[in-house]
């Protein structure tokens, strides 16, 4: 999709004004695409800049400083960026290098709410190398993309059974597929865009509704499911759909989902995952007989909190040290599935660095030590999240028990936690491809 220049004005009276185009114009979020901008003046400085609208109204943008060549053309796949929200060879800084725009609501994180709509993004060339004052000029040239995070074919199912609550996500086909049990963090509610790229690319995915009204009333009053019981539960609908390869299950958390990940892959006597991929969590504080008895364990430890600068809320001390007493963690020694750790190095919220160092100490002792993978990111955060994610360092977060917003630092460098992103994204999908595929006849699309 290709909008032409605002003004009809050619250049420098050569009879044609700027083009640019995205291929594929449309595509994964997951995917790269390649922008070029055409019809300029050889050597001539021009701005890309990159704005969309999320579900909330508040806009996102970067930016970037490009000179044309000798034809008087750019391709981002091909040219440095000089400057702007990133610098270098970068195809996909337009995307991941997003902030909020200037005067926007403070601590925004970016979250795509509807997973069955694009998110929609517009490019734009500027003459000259700009840092603001974007909406005061008029543009060269635009043009439009669209980045799903739900391919053609995939299925979305809204789940309420046996208390359980969330979102079946399918791919195209009989199947039976592989599938994920797909969990969040201490956030709560229910996260789907992960889900739905687990099954745009050939695994079944349920994204799994906790620490929300509808959770805590099922579980208070309808089925007491607490600690594993909810999550087990999850677990047996997943592997029970009739297009699940009921053997070929795997654990997917994030921050505190991995230590439910952990908890039900060692203690469970009722699931056996086929392997578990955690990001950006820890050992400690297994989820065992009650969920909120794991908080109750990171109250008490309320008190080392810390605070940088901007009054911006650390919490990772709070299960540092890494205890020495093997009743306040997970017995890594035990599992007997694969198990891959994602890590930022740079993570304000979890001590996922230390906790993995332990947790390799662990299985090295116990001698299932070859069973555990650990990719660790220098500079990056907490929220490593699928691919050309803008990052985000910090945000609003409520606490549900106070019912009470503050923000919570994550941590990150832009650049590193984007590579992260990028290059944990496709190990993640080539784990499960190695683990939920073997001895099994199909093959992910």
């Amino acid at each position: 999709m290709v909008i032409y220049c605002r003004s009809t004005m050619a250049m420098a009276g050569k009879g044609s004004c700027p083009l640019i185009t995205i291929q594929p114009s449309r595509g994964l979020i997951d995917e790269k695409f390649q922008i070029t901008v055409k019809n300029l003046l050889p050597g001539q400085a021009v701005t890309l800049h990159s704005l969309t609208q999320s579900e909330d109204s508040d806009f996102w943008e970067a930016f970037g400083h490009y000179v044309s060549d000798g034809k008087g053309t750019v391709k981002v796949a091909e040219d440095v960026s000089l400057g702007g929200s990133y610098d270098g060879l970068e195809p996909m800084g337009l995307l991941w290098s997003m902030k909020p725009a200037p005067g926007s609501r403070p601590g925004l994180r970016f979250r795509k709410k509807d997973v069955n709509t694009p998110l929609v993004m517009r490019i734009y060339v500027y003459k000259g190398h700009m840092r603001d004052g974007f909406n005061a000029e008029s543009a060269l040239a635009c043009a439009v993309t669209e980045r799903s995070y739900m391919a053609p074919g995939v299925r979305r199912t809204e789940i309420s059974q046996d208390g359980v609550l969330g979102t079946l996500f399918v791919p195209p086909g009989p199947g039976p597929f592989p599938a994920v049990l797909d969990m969040w963090g201490g956030g709560g509610g229910l996260v789907e865009y992960r889900s739905a790229l687990l099954a745009s690319h050939g695994f079944v995915s349920l994204a799994l509704e906790y620490f929300s009204s509808r959770t805590m009333g099922n579980a208070s009053e309808k089925n007491p499911l607490t600690g594993n019981e909810y999550f087990e539960a999850a677990f047996i609908i997943l592997k029970e759909h009739p297009q699940v390869a009921s053997e070929w299950v795997a654990l997917l958390g994030l921050s505190f989902g991995t230590s439910v990940a952990l908890g039900m892959a060692v203690y469970s006597s009722v699931i056996q995952p086929s392997c578990v991929v955690c990001i950006s969590g820890s050992h400690v504080q297994p989820v065992k007989e009650s969920i909120s008895g794991v908080f109750a364990e990171f109250g008490k430890n309320v008190h080392k909190t810390r605070y940088d600068e901007n009054n911006y809320v650390i919490w990772r001390d709070l299960l540092l040290p890494i205890p020495t007493d093997p009743n306040k963690k997970v017995d890594l020694g035990r599992i007997k599935c694969p198990l891959l750790l994602i890590v930022g190095e740079d993570d304000q919220n979890w001590p996922a660095a230390e906790s993995a160092e332990d947790m390799e100490r662990m299985m090295e002792t116990a001698g299932n030590r070859h069973l555990l993978t650990t990719l660790s990111y220098p500079g990056a955060g907490h929220l490593i999240e699928p691919p050309y994610s803008p990052h985000v360092r910090f945000s609003n977060f409520m606490l549900l028990q106070e019912k009470k917003k503050v923000v919570v630092l994550w941590g990150g460098e832009t650049k590193l936690h984007s590579y992260a992103q990028e290059d944990s994204w496709q190990k993640i999908l080539a784990f499960l491809e190695q683990h939920l595929y073997h001895n099994h006849d199909t093959t992910p699309q």
